[in-house]
């Protein structure tokens, strides 16, 4: 601190929901400390000098003499990161005029019809000239422009009344996007690691010298598609203000003899030239396989990873060269990539969990006009297995939906739509969950099994059953700090047993439903192939895909068929006894892959290879017994309360001749005497030369029509008793 008109604060992060909007956050004793208020202006002094709007900080960033500011409020301080700058109050203007170059070709906004829109999107936000700006559009979609001069010269501050400007970018200037850390959502931590890993060598190489140790060369980033790989690579070059040069693996292979050496070299000397550099090779499973693993006719391949590996060992610009690898199947890399020395660390880049979806959800809806039924907390939890680019595409989907909305409003004869229609545009919860039913996780797409809408109501019976499931499945999720807290792990397995037709299927649906988790339903038949280990790799596969959405239900139908007792298949028997063990090995292995549990159902759990049933595998073994008097009362008010029944009926009569029948049968029965009530109704309208085949079957028509009312009656269900 120096006086109380100046401070020196420490450069941080800002919130998502800050970017774009010109705020500065510092601790509430520093805005005192000023004098000044909440919402005041205050100029920012770095290498160059910037105002911003200040704004108090949240509890846990107190007492820091730090202050959060946005990439964009950065870059036009001239400052990094964790650097110092030096804040003091302001005078300021009302903005007249100003005059603003778009920074991107494609911006739409650029004619001078579309001025008073982005006044909207601006307004409030203080300037100088030379500052860049960002109008944040509907959804996540931003234009950057650059401030070319404002009337009156100084700080002026954007208002309705502001006259803008736009002069058109020039096809020939690339465009100048900047991506920053506040960008990128539920990474902190990796974030974190990769700064230390990339920033400090890039900016202080003197560090590594005094401590007498070289700087890293590479760093590895693995994970499922859509986490935000490439995104990082750009933010921490942009942070770093590093030369970065982007090449996907597939662009380096030629057809010529020597033609993919010679374009990895050329990438390797293009950044020893424009050094601090960062080298980005995305998909570089495609240039670095394993050399083991190739045939013959793969010699291309060979030589470009022996390339990579001299490249690499032959930096000479140690700490000012950085080489950043990613892939979603990091398995398949090269060995000799992965030691320390070529790729010093290996970073995973996981499926954001809960927090981490909320802070995605908050990125990619700060431009929307969100209504008050909006809960971004709720969406966050119900997105199990989503990834940020899932997100990104829930966020668009919703905001598709709500522009129908306003189409009957919009003139497609007029050129441009009114601003007043733009601004009635409201996206709500109704369309968050609509646009839910078209974007699934992609990390289970090719094994996304549609959940029926059955509900634990539409099981009838098996209360006891019931709440079992829902301990075991529900309970986690809901009260996992609870489970933390006494250090108790949920059941690995379930096994669903009984005779055919008591419910198991439907059981399994319902708990998937219920419990809003994903689910993967496994058949049999389908991991089963002619082909030595790809059946065992099928099992691994499936697992995986478990592991990387979960929280997931892993579903086995007719478990029996697929994991027989070993040693007494005679048929296939090899094949059979290799998934087994695949299986068990995957079983004892989600310890650590939590959020997954397997849910299988058979009828012969007598046929089941004892060893899946031991506690730790299966820990919950769940008999469904045939349903008592009562348990049928509730399955046939389920399958009849829909439909007409006649005052002949008899329910309890009818529930007592069913004794010792399961669910599916009383479906039967109520289905089967339904189709003999329809059958006689058309028999009659027949008769009666009734009118249309296509007749609305209501009471008043039947009555009137054919005299016959129609209903279910008892006669009905004795017939469809026999059946």
């Amino acid at each position: 601190m120096e006086s109380n008109d100046r401070l020196i604060l420490k450069v941080k992060e800002a919130l998502p929901k800050d970017v774009g909007r010109g705020v500065v956050r510092i601790d509430p004793d520093d805005i005192r400390y000023l004098g000044l208020e909440i919402g005041a202006i205050v100029e920012i002094e770095g290498k160059r000098k910037t105002p911003g709007k200040i704004m108090p900080c949240y509890a846990d960033e107190r007492g820091k003499s730090i202050i959060q500011m946005d990439g964009i409020l950065r870059e036009n301080a001239q400052i990094g990161l964790d650097e110092k700058v030096n804040i003091h109050k302001t005078d300021y203007k009302p903005a007249n005029k100003i005059l603003l170059t778009s920074l991107t070709s494609s911006s739409p906004l650029q004619k001078s019809k579309d001025t008073q829109y982005i006044c909207s999107l601006i307004e409030g936000f203080p300037v100088s000239a030379g500052d860049r700006i960002r109008a944040t559009l509907f959804g996540a979609k931003f234009y950057d422009y650059k401030v070319i001069n404002t009337n009156p010269a100084g700080v002026v501050v954007i208002n309705p009344a502001t006259i803008i400007t736009i002069e058109s970018k020039s096809a020939a200037e690339p465009d100048r996007i900047k991506i920053s850390y506040e960008d990128i959502g539920g990474l902190s931590n990796q974030i974190q690691r990769i700064r230390e890993m990339i920033e400090l060598p890039l900016k202080y190489p003197q560090v590594f010298e005094r401590l007498g140790v070289d700087a890293p060369k590479g760093v590895f980033l693995y994970g499922p598609p859509g986490t935000g790989k490439t995104l990082i690579a750009r933010a921490v070059a942009n942070e770093t203000e590093a030369y970065f040069t982007h090449i996907s693996g597939p662009e380096i292979m030629g057809k010529f003899y020597g033609e993919s050496e010679e374009r990895l070299r050329r990438v390797f000397e293009d950044a020893q030239r424009h050094a601090p550099a960062i080298i980005f090779i995305d998909e570089i499973d495609a240039i670095a396989p394993k050399r083991e693993d190739m045939g013959g006719e793969k010699q291309v391949e060979r030589r470009v990873v022996a390339q990579l590996l001299s490249l690499l060992d032959g930096l000479e610009s140690r700490g000012q060269i950085i080489v950043i690898g990613a892939t979603n199947i990091p398995n398949t890399i090269d060995p000799a990539l992965r030691r320390p020395g070529r790729f010093d660390r290996e970073i995973s880049i996981p499926i954001p969990d809960k927090n981490g979806r909320l802070e995605i959800l908050l990125i990619h809806t700060r431009g929307m006009p969100l209504s008050k039924d909006v809960n971004l907390e709720k969406l966050a939890e119900i997105t199990h297995g989503f990834v940020g680019a899932d997100l990104q595409s829930l966020a668009r989907e919703a905001a598709m939906r709500a522009l129908r909305n306003i189409l009957p409003k919009i003139d497609f004869e007029m050129s441009d739509i009114p601003y007043e229609t733009l601004m009635t545009l409201e996206v709500t919860m109704d369309d968050f969950l609509e646009a839910m039913k078209d974007v699934e996780p992609s990390a289970i797409r090719e094994v996304f099994v549609e959940v029926p809408d059955v509900k634990w109501g539409d099981v009838g019976g098996l209360d006891f059953i019931k709440e079992e499931l829902k301990e075991a499945i529900e309970w986690p999720l809901k009260y996992s700090d609870v489970f933390k807290k006494l250090e108790t792990n949920p059941s690995k397995g379930i096994l669903l047993y009984g005779a055919p037709g008591t419910g198991k299927t439907l059981l399994a649906k319902a708990a998937a439903n219920e419990s809003g988790v994903n689910f993967i339903s496994v058949k049999g038949p389908a991991l089963v192939s002619k082909y030595i280990g790809e059946s065992e790799r099928a099992i691994r596969e499936i697992f995986k895909i478990a592991k990387q959405a979960a929280p997931t239900i892993l579903f086995l139908d007719e478990v029996d068929s697929l994991m027989p007792q070993r040693g007494i298949v005679s048929n296939g028997a090899h094949v059979s006894e290799r998934m087994i063990s695949q299986f068990l090995a995957e079983m004892d292995g989600i310890e650590e892959l939590k959020g997954v549990v397997v849910l299988a159902a058979t009828n012969r759990v007598d046929l089941i290879d004892p060893a899946l049933l031991r506690k730790g595998r299966f820990d919950l073994l769940l008999e469904l017994p045939k349903p008592d008097e009562k348990a049928r009362e509730k399955i046939f008010n389920i399958h009849t309360r829909n439909k007409p029944l006649a005052n002949d009926v008899d329910m309890k009569k009818i529930i007592k001749q069913t004794e010792g029948k399961v669910g599916s049968d009383i479906a039967f029965i109520c289905r089967k005497a339904s189709m003999l009530a329809i059958r006689e109704y058309i028999e009659k309208q027949k008769d009666s030369h009734a009118s249309q085949e296509s007749s609305e079957i209501t009471e008043s028509s039947d009555t009137a029509q054919t005299g016959y009312r129609f209903s279910i009656s008892k006669k009905h269900f004795e017939a469809a008793l026999l059946l």
